[in-house]
């Protein structure tokens, strides 16, 4: 589960990591009231408007903006609530924005130099440790920075027991940061990593840290992924969940209990089992064909997860194909079979074919249950043989 920029820093300041006074505001009128707040607290003559939603590269598409009047305030969140907001994350269609975070601008001029910097902590699976990835090349794409400066990033792998105080000193001293700045910086990076534990974030990331002028160090931005088998534990985060910014499809999938992921391919998969699921998606690669989706249906496949996946995969009009692969370990073939024909008969009109690769416990009476039904459903055995029934269908279905 992803948060807004406003929810991540709400979390972050509970756990005392130092972030911008402000706060989230939905019309105009709410964004100046919020920023003669902050100036008042502050004493800033310099307020940041940024649109939110769950993308980066917001500021290169007009969605943050620099302020310096409550006039500018309400003109900024005037332009940027109710915009179409399209940057690198989002796809041509954009998003949009319906609220905005309006805070304390923190790039004041002063006596020291203001830097920014990256930090993020996530899994690294291939240990099963956290690591901290973090540059002194901060308010740019990392991906950049690794691709153009790879010597410039840095990782510190954690031990199970936690961020330990010599390695906070080491990546703040790697950072270049010296007397109040780095005394900051070690408990800003204790401070984090509390915040992406007791939360049970997967990825905490902030780009930029910025050292102010006065050698105090915030999190200008902050982008958080709550793990979601976690979510239990923290019911007051999963009451945040903002599904207006997910997939309508993925949003549909969860209520069902259904594993989904959208993908742009033409072919969409019903899959029994996340291993096979993704052997599906390589055989439609192979036949020609490009994934329309991840989806998988568990062990527990039914007529009303069959008809709900249905649904789900036919609400994308570049859909031509459906392929359902079912293994019979846990679930009988034939039970399959059963939904399959039970959903094709309630949904009505499935204006693509379906292709029914069913292997395993009844395989053959679930296939003679399907080859009797008279519906456009083709049965098949092998994995090859659901390969070449995929490209034929792709190709009759082309356009």
């Amino acid at each position: 589960m992803n948060l807004h920029e406003y929810q991540s820093k709400a979390l972050l300041k509970k756990s005392g990591v130092n972030v911008p006074l402000g706060s989230v505001a939905f019309t105009p009128d709410e964004a100046v009231k919020v920023a003669e707040s902050v100036i008042e607290a502050t004493g800033t003559d310099v307020i940041a408007v940024k649109a939110q939603i769950h993308a980066g590269g917001r500021g290169k598409g007009g969605g943050v903006k620099i302020a310096k009047s409550t006039e500018e305030v309400r003109r900024y969140a005037h332009d940027i609530i109710g915009m179409r907001l399209v940057t690198h994350q989002t796809g041509p269609k954009g998003k949009l924005v319906g609220k905005v975070l309006v805070e304390q601008g923190i790039y004041q001029p002063g006596p020291a130099e203001v830097k920014e910097f990256y930090i993020s902590i996530l899994l690294d699976r291939s240990t099963s440790r956290n690591i901290v990835v973090y540059s002194p090349q901060g308010g740019m794409d990392i991906e950049a920075v690794a691709s153009q400066s790879p010597q410039l990033i840095f990782k510190e792998e954690i031990n199970p027991l936690g961020l330990q105080p010599y390695q906070a000193r080491k990546i703040a001293f790697n950072l270049g940061l010296t007397g109040k700045a780095y005394s900051q910086m070690v408990k800003f990076l204790a401070n984090l990593y509390n915040t992406y534990e007791a939360n049970d974030f997967s990825l905490l990331e902030i780009n930029p840290v910025v050292k102010t002028s006065d050698d105090d160090i915030y999190a200008a931005d902050a982008k958080c992924t709550v793990d979601d088998s976690a979510l239990f534990r923290h019911p007051d985060i999963a009451g945040q969940r903002d599904l207006d910014e997910e997939e309508p499809a993925e949003v549909e999938a969860g209520k069902n209990n259904l594993n989904f992921v959208k993908l742009d391919g033409n072919v969409g998969c019903m899959v029994n089992g996340a291993g096979l699921a993704m052997a599906t998606m390589d055989i439609i690669k192979l036949s020609g064909g490009e994934p329309a989706n991840f989806l998988d249906v568990g062990g527990s496949a039914n007529a009303k997860t069959v008809a709900a996946g249905f649904r789900i995969i036919l609400k994308d009009p570049n859909v031509r194909v459906i392929l359902i692969n079912i293994f019979g370990g846990i679930v009988r073939c034939d039970r399959v079979a059963q939904g399959v024909v039970e959903a094709y008969r309630e949904i009505g009109n499935i204006p693509v074919p379906v292709i029914v690769r069913l292997q395993g416990t009844n395989a053959l009476e679930g296939r003679k249950l399907i080859d009797q039904s008279g519906l456009r459903v083709y049965t098949a055995t092998s994995f090859q043989e659901a390969a070449n029934l995929v490209k034929e269908m792709v190709e009759k279905q082309a356009f």
